[in-house]
């Protein structure tokens, strides 16, 4: 549905896109990550076609945008982080001035208009003043205007920034049930939405591609080894279980009349079985057994982390070349 080939946009002297190349098929949800100054936002601009790249290609379907842009941006619905919103007229008012800007028949902007308050729940605020309204409803109201014109492709860039976990747990229900439908990119920094919602992400770094894929394959990939966390009271403990087989290490202490052992796995087996074994033979009182796993966070910023050292110049410094992690925002702002 999406290709991003060999994208690259520049501001002067920042680079805050660097070569990217990924795709989105048709129907996903696609979680689109990286820390602040990664390139996230002005991708998704350059997808929507608010901004041409300097140089590379994005396509729909195979056919880039530039050979009809205004029929490319018909297919996109885009939420911006911002979400200007005029305050003075009803919600009403303004779905109708989105409608109208989208070059809506007026059956068209009534059909369209009634779905996308329906999809997004608006019915109780449709005449009220958008100023009146609360930053979850006027989310809702920001998600309406990007999809009353039936988009293919809906973008949506921190949908949630700002809102307490109640309106965050409705903005992820909604954005879950909008995706049933439409192929979506959602950039958020909230990792819980990311696996509530996402079929497969793609995480940027400093304007280039840092890993994609679905969260258990960038779970799988990325974490390495599992944590064992053991408690119990017996003989030799500690050097038991550091002997069993699949065991590269291991750290105990004592807790309470009771050893607590962390072991680190040599390889993908579950040592829970070996562990439970080994404690029943050995009449231990096993008060705690459970297996650790790195969490989608953690591969994040793993993933970031290791690709600003990999940038750095000599003496740990990040390369001059390099400076779109500080500079972009800003510019974009």
């Amino acid at each position: 549905m999406i290709s991003v080939e060999g994208v690259t946009k520049r501001y002067g002297p920042v680079t805050a896109v660097d070569h990217l190349s990924f795709t989105v098929d048709r129907g996903e949800v696609v979680g689109f990550l990286g820390p602040n100054g990664a390139g996230k936002t002005t991708t998704m601009r350059m997808i929507t076609g608010t901004l041409q790249p300097d140089e590379g290609t994005v396509l729909f379907d195979g056919v880039p945008i530039t050979e009809n842009l205004i029929e490319a941006k018909r297919r996109v619905g885009y939420l911006p982080e911002a979400n200007p919103l005029y305050d003075e007229m009803l919600v009403a008012e303004y779905l109708e001035l989105v409608a109208e800007l989208r070059g809506l028949s007026r059956g068209e902007m009534r059909s369209g208009i009634a779905d996308a308050v329906e999809e997004t729940d608006l019915h109780a605020v449709f005449y009220r003043p958008v100023g009146e309204c609360s930053k979850g409803y006027r989310q809702r109201i920001g998600l309406a205007a990007a999809i009353l014109h039936r988009p293919e492709v809906l973008i949506l860039d921190e949908p949630t920034e700002g809102l307490d976990p109640n309106q965050r747990v409705e903005i992820r229900r909604l954005v879950a049930n909008l995706g049933r439908e439409r192929t979506v990119l959602l950039s958020t920094h909230v990792m819980q939405e990311v696996e509530a919602t996402c079929s497969r992400l793609v995480i940027l770094s400093r304007g280039r591609l840092a890993a994609e894929g679905s969260v258990q394959e960038l779970l799988a990939s990325r974490t390495g080894a599992a944590r064992y966390i053991v408690e119990a009271v017996g003989a030799d403990v500690g050097a038991a279980l550091a002997g069993l087989p699949g065991v590269r290490s291991h750290t105990e202490e004592p807790v309470d009349g009771r050893v607590r052992v962390v072991l680190e796995a040599a390889g993908e087996e579950d040592l829970r079985p070996r562990i439970f074994a080994v404690a029943r033979d050995r009449g231990w009182t096993l008060w705690e057994l459970h297996r650790e796993r790195a969490s989608l966070e953690q591969v994040f910023r793993n993933l970031t982390l290791e690709d600003a050292a990999a940038s750095a110049g000599p003496g740990g410094e990040e390369a001059p070349s390099r400076e779109a992690s500080d500079g972009e925002k800003e510019v974009e702002a």
